[in-house]
């Protein structure tokens, strides 16, 4: 078997006993992206020479006996939205083409301190507004399983390099399901995080009260590991809360005794496909055979989750993109051409207004224009009221609706997409189809709890199906020694795409 065949687990023990180097590692999986990410597009920058000198100096550290790190040695990938200090950070937009932040993520930090190596940087549907990974700006990229079909988003390169074995751990971001989801879609594992377990410090922001960071892996045994390095508090991120983080690499082959699981029947209603319905509720049969208990729940406002998401999530966009102008920092429209146009137009828009406007149009996509401008709708005088304050107190209801759910069981399960992987460029032309994909994700970040998809089944077109697990705010820890119970029983964490 090849080394980047083995779990990053396996791999960490065989850094450990010195059986293989970092230096040899790292080169394989540059080795394997050199070979197979042509066809993926999983990578936007691969950053070689900096990856074998990390490498290096831990198989050092190691040799001459000095402390090491949680991840010593391990290759890592992350994705295009975390602030790496002198490494051009572009949200998979133009707008920040050429922006090198001056400091690292709280995160990139951990990963350094743990003796991490970045791989590189990985493509995302731009500012993380997408489904898909259709809307960088620079390439799409392709599901490793079918690459005729999309890996999901936005952080659907971050899902599809593990899924490709192209590196053993990632980093994505979840802001209305954007790890769960091509982690589904891909057949790996993706946990999103309570909203404020890890620091959003130099985290681009989308939608700054449902942005979570989290990690990705082949196995749920990795995810707990790479968890246990990214969770914390932190003082420069006032969102962060300061509890004690699990040691969940201890912890996750603990399995929980009297497993109630809570099963919301909306999420089996109208739309979900056959294939998925069956291997979500196989799955649930599987969790009896465990000893776990079933309850049905009621969560009465879970069917305005994509209205109230594609509310609140547009405003806090609007806000926090009004930043990029042209006039501080990332892309500025051409002066001599916004000299020219107003030459030739005679308008008596003044020059820096056309150079904001021009500036903007030129810089963001057109999801992200959407976006904005449905955001900006929202929030302006007599649609406040109407739009996001209404938002706002249907939010209130689903975490209500959460609160009750988890008072009378542990966990809630179910599927994570209504559909498999489809094909690339099917749902473009119409936005209300592919916010629909994110139908049973939204609710977690608008409620904050924690939720983690795994690897479930396969259609019989051979395309992954996830399975979703829900847990209440901080409760990683049983999140993950439950999905470690499913795990166990089952291979479908062991299947891989057949990629070159």
């Amino acid at each position: 078997m090849s080394i980047i065949n083995k779990t990053a687990t396996e791999q960490l023990a065989l850094l450990q006993s010195r059986e293989i180097t970092s230096v040899a590692l790292t080169q394989a999986y540059l080795d394997r992206i050199n070979q197979v990410d042509p066809a993926v597009g999983a990578f936007l920058r691969v950053e070689s020479d900096t990856a074998l000198t990390q490498a290096a100096e831990v198989d050092r550290k190691r040799e001459a006996g000095e402390s090491l790190g949680k991840l010593a040695g391990l290759p890592i990938a992350i994705k295009d939205i975390l602030c790496t200090q002198n490494t051009p950070t572009t949200c998979g937009s133009k707008m920040l083409e050429n922006f090198v932040p001056p400091y690292n993520a709280t995160v990139v930090e951990k990963l350094f301190s743990a003796d991490a190596v970045i791989l590189g940087r990985t493509n995302m549907d731009e500012f993380a507004m997408g489904s898909s990974t259709e809307n960088s700006a620079y390439h799409p990229t392709q599901n490793p399983w079918d690459t005729s079909r999309i890996p999901g988003g936005s952080s659907g390169g971050a899902a599809a390099c593990i899924a490709a074995d192209m590196a053993p751990l990632s980093i994505g971001t979840d802001t209305g399901g954007s790890i769960r989801q091509p982690a589904a879609l891909c057949g790996c594992v993706g946990l999103k995080p309570t909203y404020g377990r890890v620091s959003r410090y130099g985290l681009i922001a989308f939608a700054s009260s449902l942005d979570q960071i989290g990690p990705l892996a082949r196995t749920v045994e990795d995810t707990a590991l790479l968890m246990e390095v990214l969770a914390g508090h932190d003082s420069l991120d006032s969102t962060s809360v300061d509890t004690p983080v699990p040691p969940y690499s201890e912890t996750v082959h603990q399995p929980l005794q009297n497993l109630r699981l809570g099963v919301v029947e909306q999420h089996f209603g109208k739309g979900i496909d056959p294939e998925i319905e069956g291997a979500v509720k196989q799955a649930i049969a599987t969790y009896q055979s465990l000893g776990a208990t079933i309850k049905n729940l009621e969560m009465p406002h879970a069917d305005y989750g994509i209205a109230t998401y594609y509310i609140i999530a547009p405003c806090e966009a609007s806000s926090n993109l009004a930043r990029y102008d042209g006039a501080h920092y990332g892309y500025r429209a051409d002066q001599a051409e916004v000299a020219a146009e107003l030459a030739e137009d005679g308008s008596d828009e003044g020059p820096l207004v056309r150079m904001y406007r021009k500036t903007r149009s030129e810089g963001f996509g057109s999801e992200v224009q959407r976006r904005i401008m449905l955001g900006t709708y929202a929030l302006s005088e007599g649609y406040y009221d109407a739009f996001y304050l209404k938002a706002l107190k249907v939010r209130r209801l689903i975490r209500q609706d959460y609160d009750n759910a988890f008072e009378q069981v542990d966990l809630i399960i179910g599927p994570v997409t209504a559909n498999p992987a489809f094909v690339k460029g099917e749902k473009t032309s119409d936005p209300m189809t592919m916010y629909l994909e994110d139908l049973y994700t939204v609710t977690a970040n608008l409620a904050g709890v924690a939720g983690i998809s795994l690897p479930c089944g396969l259609t019989k077109n051979g395309l992954p199906i996830g399975l979703q697990l829900q847990a209440a705010a901080f409760q990683e820890e049983k999140l993950l020694r439950a999905a470690q119970m499913f795990q166990h029983a089952t291979d479908f964490h062991l299947r891989r795409p057949e990629l070159l």
